[in-house]
């Protein structure tokens, strides 16, 4: 039977069950908690621990803790028949999930994306004898990892398209169809209703409900009559869903769909993925590119798609473009000849395929003709000509579209973004002829299910020629006017010398991972943009006189919440503009538009303030190509010992004359430089100007505080931008690169700057790494430095919790190879050869050493768990609640 010490008391209760304790029941108090709370039965932990999954206390946060109770018979030391029989128990255990996993993983990995490949390929050879060889392909050795490779690419395009399909068919149901498609869906039930007597009434009252009842926003007329559809085309629909995915999607899991769970299960799902792939591969890739092959024979343009270096993704195209058609030309025929479930079949495959038609064209053909239009007009300034860009696009067709397609989208975006801010600062309504990305209501695929397809057309000329007027104005005509006023400024050097030390890629690194980041995160930089651009427009609406228009009535002579009457007639007036506004694109709704004070001459008003933005963006656009440019030049110059210019000028003795050379660095990294270093101009300078009202010995303090602030930054900066990723990439380079890429004859040589520049991404995953990976000291020290930020910075715990035991770290795994291989090897070998095989080797062969002792560690913990688990199973007859002591508590805090 279990005692109790004499802390327990007649008058002490179990928290859970409010009962006493018992001789067979006796109350422990396992955790820091203290009165009435402080005692519990074993029973009750028990039960709560299995319905909270909690190992600790909910109030006090402490780990409860077991005293393993054995029987008596145990051994002091299991026998070595348990021990081998609880080995190859465990070995079975992990033979048996290895080879789950294995076909598995085989199954997933190989299988699936090998059998998608090769049935593309013999589908599109379009022979006889490709259908009837598949079999024997299916089992061939030949080309595996790149059929693999290749598949997976094909999987993943189905997998999209599949859940495209999905998407647009909850767009569809949620959104409603168009409105011809909904015309055609009233006229049936206006054909059906005569035909059900019980149900003609309910019919028939369902429009007028829809029209008397009051909705909060008043959505689109296809919008109001979609409920009907859903209602009364269940059986159109069913036809859309093959099985009911509730229910699917309560009993499948991703465990059991991949075959995680044990089982196998997954085989079934494996050649439903498989049956998928060759559904999706027929649907969407063969029958539209034989449709477009056949479209480009009919009209003799088949040369022309071979000579594009993308015959097959053009022909696809062309295909979809002729299925498109062909399926509203077998629309009018099913409505002529009154077929409505196929006619319904052919709306819907004729909304799939102009969404993805639409989708093409926004999201890859639109940037990329954005990326080839800033690529000519900015040839001038790298020295380039068109035949340059032919060349490199017949050389390597497939990286030329991507670079111009990723330059096209990033210009796309950073123009978004920056009219988003104009809608920050402008009157709602003067960007009527742009979407609004904000506004709650805005769905670009509702758009391309209801808009018709011209209406799509006209959108995508107007934003093309918005774009393309964009770059005209910021990037062709700066760089004329750069040309003509500083006539040896350009062009840019985008190319390095490969005799520097400074490795391009390094540099990339370096702009990429530290200075561009460290300057698109500051939110003042946005702060000042708006600000410039918000005085810009009050200059020029003052010196046009259209304040009122620009932005907005902030006297409060049409103010809509203090004088209504105003406001009435002020809508009555400007009402005819803003209807035309709306009449004239439909790209914003009635609500974004703000009613303002029109000025006489307002045209000419408006056309001045045209001609303003176009001269304001081209000054802006010439400072910004030769302000950061010109100052990185001048800073680089300085740092490489240079002149005034950009290049180093080296000059060799030669045995005639002396010839120079040019070191010359990159024009990405000077702008960088320049941009950096005056944004640090300005926000100092803003700074200053900020004190400057607070009085001199304020002033004085602040600075005294900012003194203080930049050299702890600095100290700290120089400890984790300089010293660790230096020291880790020294010791990257001597454990992986040298050995791997320098031959044992030769003498490796380190440059610093490289191995550094690659040290700051090495540390930017390692800290990545680190965050990602279990609590521990290094983990804790990062997050408490990332929380405090710059201004509260505690140099202490950055240095003493995170640089110095790194540094410590990293500088022992250098130094004591390094001491090894030079000072102690020479006393007990004299050979050369073997010295400097031995220095060489010496960082892989401790890197490896100390791989091989966290390995050993692991399974001597492993085999100490399995022993555990071995005698438990044997000998556990149960567990004892252990007390917490609090009198050591209290004698510890006296």
């Amino acid at each position: 039977m279990v005692t109790m010490d004499s802390e327990l008391s007649n008058s002490d209760i179990c928290r859970v069950c409010r009962s006493e304790g018992l001789p067979d029941r006796p109350l422990f108090h396992p955790c820091i908690c203290t009165g009435s709370i402080k005692w519990i039965h074993q029973e009750c932990l028990m039960q709560w621990m299995k319905y909270s999954h909690k190992e600790y206390c909910e109030l006090c946060g402490y780990r409860f803790s077991f005293t393993p109770i054995y029987s008596p018979d145990m051994p002091r030391r299991l026998p070595v028949r348990d021990l081998v029989a609880g080995l190859l128990s465990s070995v079975l255990t992990a033979v048996k999930y290895w080879f789950h996993y294995t076909l598995v993983a085989v199954a997933w990995i190989g299988i699936v994306p090998l059998t998608a490949c090769r049935i593309y390929r013999a589908l599109f050879k379009g022979t006889v004898d490709g259908i009837l060889t598949l079999p024997f392909d299916m089992f061939s050795t030949k080309n595996l990892t790149s059929d693999t490779f290749q598949g997976c690419f094909v999987v993943i395009c189905t997998l999209f398209a599949f859940a495209g399909l999905v998407w647009l068919r909850e767009q569809i149901l949620h959104g409603g169809g168009p409105e011809w498609m909904q015309r055609d869906d009233e006229d049936v039930r206006v054909r059906l209703a005569p035909l059900n007597n019980n149900e003609a009434e309910p019919l028939a009252l369902v429009p007028e409900q829809n029209v008397v009842e009051p909705e909060p926003v008043p959505p689109a007329p296809e919008n109001a009559e979609f409920p009907e559809d859903a209602d009364l085309n269940a059986n159109e629909d069913n036809n859309w869903i093959p099985m009911e995915w509730d229910r699917a999607a309560e009993e499948i899991t991703w465990e059991r769909l991949l075959g995680l769970d044990g089982s196998l299960k997954f085989v079934e799902h494996v050649f439903w993925v498989i049956s998928l792939n060759t559904l999706f591969i027929i649907i969407f890739a063969y029958s539209p590119y034989h449709m477009g092959l056949w479209t480009l024979n009919m009209t003799n343009m088949k040369d022309y798609a071979s000579a594009s270096h993308f015959e097959g993704l053009l022909t696809t195209l062309i295909g979809y473009c002729s299925v498109g058609f062909f399926f509203v030309f077998f629309h009018r025929i099913a409505d002529f000849l009154g077929f409505q479930k196929a006619k319904r079949v052919l709306a819907l495959g004729y909304i799939v395929v102009k969404v993805s038609m639409l989708s093409v064209v926004e999201i890859g053909v639109l940037p990329l003709v954005c990326g080839w239009w800033l690529d000519i007009c900015s040839l001038a300034m790298f020295d380039a000509t068109l035949k340059d860009r032919e060349n490199s696009f017949a050389a390597a067709p497939g990286t030329s579209i991507f670079i111009h397609w990723l330059i096209g989208m990033v210009y796309v975006y950073y123009f978004a973004s920056f009219v988003l801010l104009l809608r920050e600062i402008l009157r709602p309504g003067v960007l009527w002829f742009l979407k609004n990305f904000n506004d709650p209501d805005f769905s670009p695929i509702q758009e391309m299910i209801h808009l018709p397809i011209l209406e799509h057309i006209r959108k995508l000329l107007i934003s093309a020629v918005i774009f393309g007027s964009a770059v005209l104005m910021m990037l062709w005509l700066p760089i004329r006017i750069i040309k003509w006023l500083l006539p040896t400024f350009l062009p840019y050097t985008v190319y390095l010398n490969n005799e520097t030390q400074v490795n391009e890629l390094s540099l990339e690194l370096m702009l990429l991972q530290v200075i561009l980041p460290a300057l698109l995160e500051q939110s003042h930089t946005r702060t000042w943009l708006k600000g410039l651009v918000r005085n810009w427009c009050r200059l020029v609406s003052w010196f046009l006189g259209i304040h009122s228009y620009l932005l907005g009535d902030s006297d409060g002579v049409v103010n809509r919440d203090q004088n209504n009457e105003q406001n009435n007639a002020a809508n009555q007036q400007e009402g005819g503009l803003g209807a035309a506004h709306q009449a004239l694109f439909m790209m914003e709704p009635p609500s974004g538009f703000q009613p303002y004070t029109r000025p006489s001459f307002f045209v000419a008003r408006l056309i001045g303030l045209l001609v303003s933005v176009c001269i304001s963006l081209v000054i802006s656009s010439v400072i910004a190509l030769t302000l950061p440019v010109w100052l990185g030049r001048k800073v680089m110059a300085l740092w490489l010992a240079g002149g005034p210019s950009v290049a180093v000028t080296l000059k060799p003795t030669n045995t005639t004359q002396e010839q120079p050379s040019e070191i010359k660095v990159h024009e990405l990294y000077t702008a960088a430089c320049g941009l950096y270093v005056g944004w640090l101009t300005v926000r100092a300078i803003s700074l200053v100007l900020s004190w400057l009202p607070q009085g001199r010995a304020a002033m004085m303090e602040r600075l005294k505080q900012w003194c203080i602030l930049g050299l702890k930054t600095i100290i700290a900066s120089f400890l984790l931008l300089g010293v660790i990723p230096l020291l880790f990439g020294l010791l990257f380079e001597l454990v992986v690169i040298v050995p791997l890429r320098v031959p044992i004859h030769q003498t490796p040589i380190l440059f610093i700057w490289q191995d550094w520049a690659l040290g700051v991404l090495y540390t930017k995953i390692a800290c990545a790494v680190t965050m990602m990976g279990p609590e521990w000291f290094l983990r804790t020290a990062i997050e408490q430095a990332y929380r405090d930020g710059i201004r509260h910075m505690q140099l202490n715990l950055i240095i003493e919790q995170l640089a110095l035991p790194v540094i410590v770290c990293f500088g022992l795994a250098l130094s004591i190879p390094y001491i090894i291989a030079y000072s102690i090897v020479p006393l007990f070998i004299s050979s050369l050869q073997l010295r400097n095989l031995i220095a060489r080797r010496i960082y892989p062969f401790l890197l490896l050493m100390f791989v091989v002792c966290i390995i050993i560690s692991f399974q001597v913990r492993q085999f100490r768990n399995l022993y555990e688990h071995i005698k438990n199973d044997k000998y556990l007859v149960g567990q004892r609640l252990v007390n917490y002591d609090h009198r050591k508590k209290k004698t510890s805090a006296t």
